[in-house]
């Protein structure tokens, strides 16, 4: 069945192309009667507008695309939320890819968004991309990192101070006076992880006596840290940490149900545990997860109006890099109250 044209449509209605042009896009040009004529002939025809080909006459798109680490991770979930609540408002669209943490897949969907003449991208990266963001730049497509601060000049970033994060974190279990701390996390190459890593180190350098324990994952999910948690659950006493920082709420979930399983390790009595995130499921917890909080639907937001400035000024030498201070957020899993949320520390 051939499609019906806007040809069709204006046949139908009695009417010139142009007439139906302005309908659709101009309204406050047409009389009443018409708007009215044509509409009965769109309906009646079930005429839809190729839009596809109208934003390649105008240059530019209506949506925006965003590519995450890991659509699993309910804190990318709250990104996308805060990103389509900006688009929303814009009167545009958020495509949603899903890297998985695989460089080959994040360079799929990059490829897709290109084809598809995105109006500009948001992208947690995971390989080494430079040269094709600043190929893509070059083509007039805003890149906003977000979740990492870009190294790269003329990017624009929004982020959280990871570095700060990993020392609230492991400040806080200091302060607690444990002092064997184990840091779960991975793949160490992705700039978030190492980030949270280091400042865990710095917190550790500063008290006499406390040292860190590494246990690398290849990715930051719940079974990943379930793992590691049996492993450690395993140990003796004696070589068993005292505290444990995961780099993300997911993995801190894991190591608590490997904990709990079996009641070998009493959370926080033998063993103090923080996450990062703060996503709903910290809180929700058996044993509710003290957590570093991110801003989360506040930096898909963020990101979505930094594309929008860059468009506007495309020319701009200087691009904004946006970095939100990080929250901690004591519960029960490292001492506090059971079941409540007693106090966020900023940094």
């Amino acid at each position: 069945m051939a499609s019906i044209s806007v040809r069709d449509v204006a046949n139908r209605a009695g009417v010139s192309v142009g007439t139906v042009s302005n309908v659709l896009n101009k309204p406050e040009k047409v009389n009443s009667e018409t708007i009215r004529r044509v509409h009965e002939a769109i309906d009646s025809l079930g005429f839809v507008r190729n839009d596809a080909a109208r934003q390649l006459r105008a240059g530019r798109s209506r949506a925006i695309g965003l590519i995450v680490l890991d659509a699993s991770n309910p804190f990318f979930t709250d990104v996308a939320r805060g990103a389509e609540n900006a688009a929303q408002d814009l009167g545009i669209a958020v495509l949603t890819g899903n890297s998985d943490q695989d460089p080959e897949r994040e360079q799929r969907y990059l490829d897709l968004f290109e084809e598809q003449r995105v109006r500009g991208i948001l992208l947690s990266p995971v390989g080494e991309l430079t040269a094709r963001l600043e190929r893509m730049r070059s083509r007039g497509v805003p890149v906003v990192l977000v979740d990492r601060r870009a190294d790269l000049e003329g990017f624009s970033s929004v982020s959280v101070d990871d570095i700060q994060g990993g020392r609230l974190a492991v400040e806080h279990l200091l302060q607690l006076g444990r002092r064997r701390v184990a840091f779960v996390g991975g793949p160490v190459g992705l700039q978030q992880v190492a980030d949270r890593l280091e400042g865990a180190r710095q917190a550790i350098a500063e008290v006499p006596g406390a040292e860190i324990e590494v246990l690398p994952i290849p990715q930051l999910t719940v079974e990943h840290g379930r793992l590691v948690g049996e492993s450690l659950r395993a140990r003796s006493s004696d070589e068993l940490p005292d505290a444990v920082f995961a780099a993300n709420d997911l993995v801190a979930v894991g190591l608590l149900q490997a904990f709990m399983l079996t009641g070998s390790v009493r959370v926080p009595e033998q063993v103090a545990l923080v996450g990062y995130d703060d996503i709903a499921f910290a809180n929700a917890a058996v044993v509710p997860i003290t957590s570093i909080r991110q801003p989360s639907e506040l930096m898909g937001r963020t990101a979505v109006e930094l594309v929008e400035r860059e468009l506007e000024d495309p020319e701009g030498a200087v691009r904004e890099h946006v970095v939100f201070p990080p929250v901690l957020v004591v519960r029960a899993s490292s001492g506090g109250a059971i079941g409540s949320d007693p106090g966020a520390l900023s940094a």
